[in-house]
């Protein structure tokens, strides 16, 4: 049901103490989910030092006033959703302080087919699930609820703990519309698994099994955990089939596995959120994970968010990732989540706008002393776009490649993200051994790699593994900082593994810069070049001239030798927008990196 209250969100920025260079400005959310039928509009509205709807801009899907597909905004923050209904069925607004372009706040807009409809119902934990569900009256459980309601139906969880498995089991439609749950407005719902077993050995505090058109928003799960190896404990569970689930605005954190194992055993396993394409004849479509935060999780083995098994058309995007002991987005192939080899790998997705930082396998019974947590991982995924991605203090920024012989990720493009400040690589493609898989046609471009491999670990900033053919690596940056190998290609496992080409490079250390390119090490920008015969029209090895590094900030000032030094690649490859959603071609030129100033 679409309510009256949530017609007008206000977007709230604050201009606090100016300084010398610029304005600190922070930007507030009152409210950061909607719904809205097509066509219709809904007003946003931003304040900056006392003015409205000044001093901010306007993004839809990160893209600068939005695109007839994903629905528009004028600079008044008037949003007009799509004619035609999306895949996935959401939109991401954006308020972007023009003072700090890394400073902004998202809502999340669910689009529908249908006006308001369905009964609305309501659980507190002084309910009684024999009551009647009003909001006099209201239900003990979140589980009676999700019993009781069909689609078009809301169900508000007032304020408080419930100590429950959540097991979603009835589906809407697109006739009668979405089953949504959610918190009550300005209360704090909470899930907590504190005490609770574990059933099947797998099992989520929320499991969506088989369901379409639900939507979960607003909720704290918290508090699941278990000592055994063969149990896996999950915050949010969606597995099977269906179509159209929302996981929206959720706080997930404390959902852990202290199982004994060790490095040889990669045993213990628990999630925050994860997604299981179990079927063959359908898929998991449509999903949206957007505006979660995933936190303070002890994984074992497995992924803090990931999608795994027949997946398609998945958006995870505008999520806070941080404070995990393992890879904190993944979409996965090959893993027989899916019984049929051809469906069993997450596809046609967007990996978008998410900030993730603070993750790390170092100390994790099952890696030991290993940096081998990514901050993005595609394991054998097709067909996905990451961009515009804030990752930092991680262990390897993005990663590409498979971990099965014979199989690869394919067709991923890496764009437009900033990574920083990394324990080992920035971007890594190609299977961590030989006998694992590989990489095939990965597009990286207009990426920004500053100061990874913090320790030491050899990998350098841009890092080719084994088993990787047909890629692109062009209009990056990459400077190196704590170490000065720039390009790792250590192995020979294939002759060509990419094409790298219109790159800034730059480090500290300047002469003794180097770079590994087919187990061949090579110092010196001039002498990499005649040698490896890559980067034939990249720029001289040179500073960027970043705004900033002690923020940092990365953005390039104007005399920067990467500002409008890129190739001009069509429009599919590039995306229409930089990491901060300004258009990502001026004037028929295109900056190096993940800004477009």
């Amino acid at each position: 049901m679409i309510v009256s209250y949530w017609r007008t969100l206000s977007i709230v920025a604050l201009l606090l103490v100016p300084v010398v260079a610029q304005a600190a400005v922070t930007v507030t959310l009152s409210k950061p989910y909607a719904q809205l039928v097509l066509g219709k509009t809904l007003q946003f509205k931003a304040t900056v030092g006392g003015s409205t709807n000044t001093g901010v801009v306007w993004l839809v899907n990160d893209a600068h006033g939005g695109t007839a597909a994903s629905g528009t905004i004028t600079a008044k923050g008037f949003y007009t959703a799509p004619a035609k209904l999306p895949n996935p069925a959401i939109a991401t607004i954006t308020a972007v302080a023009k003072a700090d372009r890394s400073v902004r706040a998202t809502a999340t807009i669910t689009l529908l087919t249908h006006g308001e409809g369905g009964k609305v119902y309501y659980v507190a934990p002084n309910g009684s699930d024999t009551a009647a569900g009003s909001l006099s009256a209201p239900w003990k459980t979140i589980q009676h609820a999700a019993t009781v309601a069909v689609a078009g139906d809301t169900v508000r969880v007032r304020q408080g703990v419930y100590n429950e498995h959540v097991a979603f089991r009835t589906s809407g439609n697109t006739a009668q519309g979405y089953i949504t749950f959610e918190n009550y407005p300005g209360e704090t719902a909470t899930v907590d698994g504190t005490g609770l077993t574990i059933p099947n050995q797998q099992f989520g505090l929320f499991t969506f099994a088989n369901v379409s058109y639900v939507v979960a928003e607003g909720f704290e799960v918290r508090n699941y955990t278990t000592a055994s190896i063969d149990e896996v404990p999950i915050g949010i569970f969606v597995t099977g089939a269906g179509s159209s689930v929302q996981l929206i605005d959720n706080k997930v954190h404390d959902i852990t596995t202290t199982a004994a194992t060790t490095p040889n055993a990669c045993a213990s396993n628990a999630f925050g959120i994860t997604i299981y394409g179990t079927q063959t004849a359908a898929a998991i479509d449509g999903l949206a994970i957007s505006g979660n935060e995933v936190s303070h999780l002890k994984t074992g083995c497995s992924e803090t968010l990931s999608v795994d098994g027949n997946v398609t058309n998945f958006a995870i995007v505008d999520n806070s990732v941080h404070d995990d002991d393992n890879i904190a987005i993944g979409a996965i192939g090959f893993e027989k989540v899916a019984k049929d080899p051809s469906v069993d790998q997450a596809r046609m997705g967007e990996i978008r706008g998410n900030t993730i930082f603070n993750i790390t396998s170092f100390g994790n019974p099952d890696y030991g002393n290993q940096y081998a947590a990514d901050g993005i991982y595609v394991d054998g995924g097709t067909d996905i776009v990451i961009e515009q991605n804030l990752i930092h203090a991680v262990d390897l920024g993005i990663e590409i490649a498979s971990e099965h012989l014979g199989r690869t990720s394919s067709f991923v493009t890496a764009r437009n993200n900033v990574i920083y400040g990394g324990n080992s690589a920035g971007i890594s493609i190609g299977g961590y051994a030989a006998g694992k898989g590989g990489t095939d046609h990965a597009t990286i471009v207009n990426n920004t790699l500053y100061g990874n491999d913090t320790k030491k670990t050899g990998s350098g900033e841009f890092q080719i593994q084994f088993n990787a053919t047909n890629n692109l690596f062009e209009n990056n940056i990459l400077y190196a900082a704590a170490q000065s190998l720039l390009v790792n290609d250590f192995t020979t496992s294939t002759p060509d593994p990419a094409t790298l080409d219109f790159n800034l490079y730059f480090a500290p250390a300047g002469a003794k810069a180097h770079w590994n390119w087919q187990n061949h090490v090579y110092t010196g920008f001039a002498a990499y070049r005649t040698g490896s015969g890559q980067d034939v029209h990249s720029p001289a090895f040179a500073d960027p001239d970043f705004i900033s590094l002690t923020a940092p900030n990365l953005d390039v000032t104007a005399a920067s030798p990467a500002r409008g030094a890129g190739v001009l690649l069509d429009s599919s490859v590039l995306g229409t927008t930089d990491v901060s959603g300004n258009p990502r071609v001026k004037n028929g030129l295109v900056t190096l990196g993940a800004y477009e100033p």
